[in-house]
């Protein structure tokens, strides 16, 4: 096991593997020094400012809007609306339909409103003051229809979608009926989550700019590739007559892994005015046109015979999605693929209201699944009389429930073997209410984490450059999650050259393609891309030593060459060795590239891929006033090979983070009568400061997985956040002896 510590400095170890270390973030300097170029600061030549008009009701049509005095006043260039806006294939929709990139879009086409906060109007003006000013001074009068805007109404009318990440909406195994009736505990309950905003702190920003026919996007997002793709079919052109670029981005958490609105909007308006276009999404715009976690209702059944052994569960999905676009958290994917049982059923439903369509959000289906499933859990825990890990371990999965597939690699009993003891679990009293801190009550409580291992094909280039340098490029994005740094260690590891002379380049759709930052995958994916193809330039430039008469190498075999340090040696014979600068001196001084491309093969029809975890919680809860705190977290994973033990460390911490405001604050409150967010601001929206974390307590256990990729890598990025939320309402329960089953639990469902 693998407790994760830091060194006093980020330097790794001469002579160790450069993979696994802690090492400092290779982008840090530039990020602490403002050197690091985010979307909105490419400062363009003959740039000029966009601000969205929104509109202010959730359904019908624009019955007048007048544009006079705004077109009037002083720097204003253009007021773009559906009366003067250009006329795209297929009403701007050509794109639609390719996820994660595509969406339904609202681009001026129509004068319909489907959701308040949609695009209804596009300002643009010579800076950004005049912009809003101009912007404010746009008069739109509206038709309103009937807007669904009640989820418990809604709910009246439910749609089945096609399918579910991939897979059925609904699974049935067993007889759940018969299996309910003989079960001896049983837990029938109801847990909701509510609609939750994404909130970077890098606001969703697009800089448009056309040179002919070949547009110049400087957008943020996760996904330069898909932002290319979907762009050039919603205009129509070829996708090389487009270019994204995106080097840095200020946080996604899945918002900005499609592409929206505003990116073809600024586009339009650039295409329109001539000049290159910035447009930045006000805060409040943010909680509207760029996607958020839908709301859910989830029903679990779940039973148990004799010593806690599972024989029937349940857990139906209702989710909230939009009239334009259907979209599903797959909440009850968790479910299927955790604890063995003899009967399974789930299904999944859609409840459309006038909101904007909803998307991915860190964890989508886990985050909200594991909530209600843990919890539910804990519940039969308590019915069954055991203690909740115990429960769990008699129906622990040896093989995939759902499939009938051996696990890739699952270390989850020895999460919660090392979280339970590093939390201190043999302690806890399990009677609710008995524990106590002073006049504090004090709650204990756990959940599992899990995670699906993903991975896409991945392409990458190395070059080694004659002055012993290499400049490594795949067409991925860094959300300020490591990557620049993680594929610098792997890449210099592979071509045996310190971290400093190895160049990591990303963020540019002309560079080769890299799958969506998304669904934990960046690592599991680019990483064995960009490994193989510094392995392969640098068995092209030790080819070259072996031909090379003048070469202290000269024919002696590949296989006895080694690279540390920017030196090729002979491994049996260590003194023979040769920089590597001086091997392409000698051969032309040209240099040495190589490409590759790195894909999943047929191993998900053989393996079920998962990272696992176990998380330990601590509560203190004024018994008069409903306050909880949250001293401290223990958590444990097995997630494959860690590539850099700090920025994992990271990843784990700041899903942890907001798993506690996703249990104890987050909610977008919608307005029932408008449809608008009216805690629509970082002010209202509460999501978790320093003062809110006590101590945070990381373990990631020895894990190997020889079928995921060759690094054995799986990704960390979501994982965190899974577990926690019912980690927590699990111990308030412990805490107080009342069971709060709907997000947030805050001071009023305890008093």
């Amino acid at each position: 096991m693998t407790p994760i510590t830091q060194p006093s400095n980020g330097t790794p170890v001469t002579g160790q593997p450069l993979i696994g270390q802690p090492v400092d973030r290779t982008d840090g300097h530039a990020k602490v020094t403002g050197r690091a170029l985010y979307a909105a600061e490419n400062a363009l030549p003959r740039l000029v400012h966009a601000v969205l008009v929104t509109s202010t009701i959730a359904s019908g049509k624009i019955a007048t809007i007048d544009t006079a005095r705004a077109e009037k006043m002083r720097g204003v260039l253009l007021v773009m609306t559906h009366r003067n806006a250009p006329q795209l294939p297929k009403k701007g929709q050509a794109g639609a339909g390719d996820m994660p990139a595509g969406r339904v879009l609202n681009l001026l086409q129509d004068d319909a409103v489907h959701y308040n906060n949609q695009p209804v109007a596009l300002v643009v003006a010579d800076s950004l003051e005049h912009a809003q000013d101009a912007a404010r001074a746009v008069r739109i009068a509206y038709t309103s229809s009937h807007a669904a805007l009640d989820f418990a109404k809604a709910k009246s009318v439910l749609v089945k979608p096609e399918k579910v990440q991939g897979s059925t909406a609904d699974s049935e195994r067993g007889d759940h009926a018969g299996a309910w009736r003989a079960a001896t505990a049983r837990v029938d309950a109801l847990y909701t989550t509510p609609v939750e905003h994404h909130n970077p702190m890098e606001p969703h920003a697009t800089v448009a700019s056309w040179d002919g026919e070949h547009l110049t996007l400087y957008d943020s997002t996760q996904y330069v590739s898909g932002v290319r793709n979907t762009v050039a079919k919603t205009f129509g052109i070829l996708p090389d007559n487009v270019r994204v670029i995106c080097p840095f981005v200020g946080g996604g958490f899945g918002c900005k892994g499609s592409t929206w609105s505003h990116v073809v909007l600024a586009a339009m308006a650039a295409r329109k005015t001539g000049h290159p276009v910035k447009l930045v999404l006000e805060r409040p715009q943010m909680f509207g046109i760029v996607g958020h976690r839908p709301r859910t209702e989830q029903h679990m059944q779940l039973g148990a015979a004799g010593a806690g052994r599972m024989t029937a569960v349940r857990h139906d999905v209702i989710a909230s999605t939009s009239f334009q676009e259907d979209w599903i958290e797959p909440s009850a994917i968790l479910t299927r693929m955790l604890y063995d049982s003899d009967s399974q059923h789930t299904s999944h439903r859609l409840a459309r209201l006038h909101h904007g369509t909803p998307t991915f959000m860190r964890a989508p289906g886990e985050a909200s699944g594991s909530f209600a499933l843990e919890c539910a859990i804990d519940e039969l825990a308590y019915a069954a009389k055991m203690d909740p890990i115990a429960l769990r371990l008699q129906n622990y999965a040896e093989k995939e429930p759902e499939k009938g597939l051996p696990w890739s690699s699952k270390s989850l009993r020895r999460c919660y073997e090392t979280g339970a003891a590093r939390f201190g679990w043999a302690k806890r009293n399990p009677e609710p209410r008995s524990m106590r801190n002073g006049h504090l009550l004090v709650g204990w409580g756990m959940a599992t984490a899990s995670y699906p291992a993903n991975r896409q094909a991945a392409n990458a280039s190395a070059t080694i450059l004659p002055d012993g340098t290499a400049v490594v490029r795949s067409g991925s994005q860094d959300l300020g999650t490591g990557t620049y740094t993680v594929m610098t260690q792997i890449a210099a590891n592979a071509l045996g050259l310190p971290m400093e002379k190895v160049r990591f380049e990303l963020g540019d759709s002309s560079q080769p393609k890299a799958p969506v930052s998304g669904g934990s995958q960046t690592v599991a994916s680019v990483g064995p891309a960009v490994h193989a193809a510094a392995t392969a330039a640098r068995d092209k430039l030790i080819a070259t030593a072996i031909a090379d008469p003048q070469s202290q190498l000269h024919g002696v075999p590949a296989e006895d060459i080694g690279c540390e340090l920017g030196w090729l040696f002979r491994q049996s014979v260590p003194a023979r060795r040769e920089p590597m600068a001086a091997v392409i001196a000698r051969n032309g001084g040209r240099a040495i590239e190589a490409r590759s491309e790195s894909k999943p093969g047929d191993e998900k029809k053989q393996f079920s891929m998962h990272s696992f975890g176990a998380v330990f919680t601590e509560v203190e809860i004024d018994p008069d006033l409903g306050m909880i705190r949250v001293p401290r977290i223990v958590a444990a994973y097995g997630v494959g090979k860690l590539m850099n033990k700090k920025t994992g460390h990271s990843q784990l911490m700041g899903g942890i983070v907001w798993g506690l405001g996703m249990a104890l604050m987050e909610k977008t409150e919608m307005d029932l009568y408008n449809g608008r967010a009216v805690n629509g601001n970082l002010a209202e929206y509460h999501v978790p400061v320093n003062a809110d974390i006590g101590d945070i307590d990381i373990t990631v256990v020895d894990e190997t997985d020889p079928h995921i990729n060759a690094l054995g890598a799986k990704g960390i990025g979501e994982i965190g956040i899974t577990g926690v939320a019912a980690a927590i309402g699990n111990a308030v329960y412990h805490a107080t002896g009342r069971r709060v089953r709907d997000l947030p639990i805050t001071l009023d469902k305890l008093i």
